[in-house]
């Protein structure tokens, strides 16, 4: 079923099922962390549909083509980016719509666009199947547009989302899609993967991946030490295991560096907080192992009310990325809530 994917079995057997049966759900909402490879399945099962499998797979968004085209966005300014909506179709009946600009959202052109070819019959074929990946970065007028397709979609139509957190999507978004939900692959899958991809440093990327294959594969080591590197001594500083004067010149660094953006260094916040809650609670399972020392010093010096007050922080912050909030800024605040829960 659906070759060289790794995980997620009971994914793979339900769209198998739907294809025997012939009893394809015209929109689909394909729900699981960053690099489980939703928008892969998407693409393989499109092409069981559609056929042209080398056609669409051309979509795929790692790709060194079309990351680049993506990040060349990021340069334009808004206007030049709405008048040309992002879309790829390098199948005439398989479209993706991916997040655009410096904020990577799903712009309302984008979905108007969508609305736009929805209406065109299939050139080959019965269907078409439309990829909307991280649906959940559509803002709210965005949405509203995605919706309007959704309550009375063509009938050769099928729509296929992907979202990291399928509440950050309307309800009546979820409510019009069967939810297929991805797991984080198991540590023995994991090694598989990176035995058969042949990944350096597998131990490391299969630690840091959270069962992602994705995130293990794509993983830039160095840049990830230097980010997880400015994001530790936030916490030391926030836990008062270090000087506000040791954090000034990392806020600075990264005030700096308009490449660095800050959604990244959220995660590995998440990533950070998870291991010293970890270590806090008396486990030993965390990602960060190389850090063991640094976070087991950390999770002794803190109490759960403040990874608590930790935790919601950045869940402020990641709320407002959209808003494109300055980094520095956003990290100073948070590491003064962090003091004052200390």
């Amino acid at each position: 079923m659906f070759e060289n994917y790794w995980g997620n079995l009971h994914v793979r057997t339900a769209l198998e099922g739907m294809i025997a049966r012939e009893r394809i759900p015209q929109t689909m909402l394909f729900a699981g962390l960053e690099g489980l490879g939703k928008a892969t399945l998407a693409r393989r099962f499109a092409a069981r549909l559609l056929g042209a499998v080398e056609k669409i797979e051309h979509d795929d968004l790692s790709l060194p083509e079309n990351s680049s085209a993506i990040a060349a966005r990021e340069k334009l300014p808004a206007d030049k980016r709405n008048d040309d909506p992002l879309v790829f179709a390098s199948h005439p009946d398989f479209l993706t719509f991916p997040p655009d600009g410096p904020l990577r959202q799903l712009s309302i052109p984008q979905m108007r666009l969508l609305k736009e070819r929805a209406q065109y019959r299939p050139l080959k074929g019965t269907r078409r199947v439309f990829l909307i990946d991280q649906a959940d970065r559509a803002g709210e007028q965005a949405a509203n547009s995605l919706l309007k397709t959704l309550e009375e979609p063509p009938d050769h139509l099928i729509l296929i989302m992907t979202a990291e957190n399928v509440y950050d999507l309307l309800p009546t978004i979820r409510s019009r899609s069967v939810i297929l939900n991805f797991s984080p692959l198991p540590n023995e899958e994991m090694q598989d993967f990176a035995r058969v991809r042949q990944l350096e440093n597998a131990e490391r990327r299969i630690a840091l991946s959270g069962g992602s294959p994705g995130v293990a594969a794509s993983l830039d080591i160095d840049q990830y030490q230097k980010r997880r590197a400015s994001m530790l001594a936030l916490l030391k500083t926030g836990a008062g295991a270090a000087s506000y004067a040791s954090w000034l010149p990392v806020s600075e660094a990264l005030g700096r560096s308009k490449s660095e953006k800050l959604e990244l260094h959220l995660k590995l916040l998440y990533d950070l907080l998870r291991d010293i809650t970890v270590l806090r609670e008396g486990g030993t399972g965390i990602r960060n192992f190389d850090l063991r020392n640094d976070l087991s010093a950390l999770s002794s010096r803190v109490s759960r009310p403040w990874i608590i007050e930790a935790v919601k922080g950045v869940d402020e912050i990641a709320g407002l990325l959209r808003r494109n909030i300055q980094k520095s800024i956003a990290l100073d605040g948070l590491l003064m809530r962090m003091r004052s829960a200390n």
